[in-house]
């Protein structure tokens, strides 16, 4: 069974950080594009970011280019994503996910081999 498990959320101020993971159980991540959701209350799941599966090449979403970081290490069958300069409107539950080929190619949840449970950010004052 292919799971994944995000970690790393909570609540913090305007301009921190967090750093997020999403580790992989059943099965190594070496294979696989990782990519990064999240959701807002009331809104759609929007893409991220994503990292291929040799870690070479690295996607993000405007709102976030320049502030957050994807990374991986395939010995620890963890894929990380740094936050910095975190604002308001970050707030969401983020979600890792895993598939051959990730966002932005792939935009639609059935798409994904897995997907983990999520982790809350809140971002507030």
């Amino acid at each position: 069974q292919l799971q994944l498990v995000e970690s790393g959320g909570g609540s913090v101020q305007p301009g921190g950080s967090l750093r997020l993971s999403c580790a992989a159980s059943g099965f190594t991540l070496d294979y696989y594009d990782i990519s990064w959701f999240r959701q807002a209350p009331g809104e759609e799941r929007e893409g991220v970011s994503c990292i291929s599966s040799s870690g070479g090449s690295r996607t993000y979403a405007d709102a976030v280019k320049g502030r957050f970081t994807i990374s991986r290490d395939n010995a620890k069958n963890t894929v990380y994503l740094q936050m910095d300069s975190l604002k308001p409107e970050d707030t969401a539950v983020y979600y890792c996910a895993a598939s051959s080929f990730g966002w932005p190619r792939k935009r639609h949840q059935f798409e994904y081999d897995s997907w983990g449970q999520g982790t809350q950010v809140t971002v507030s004052s």
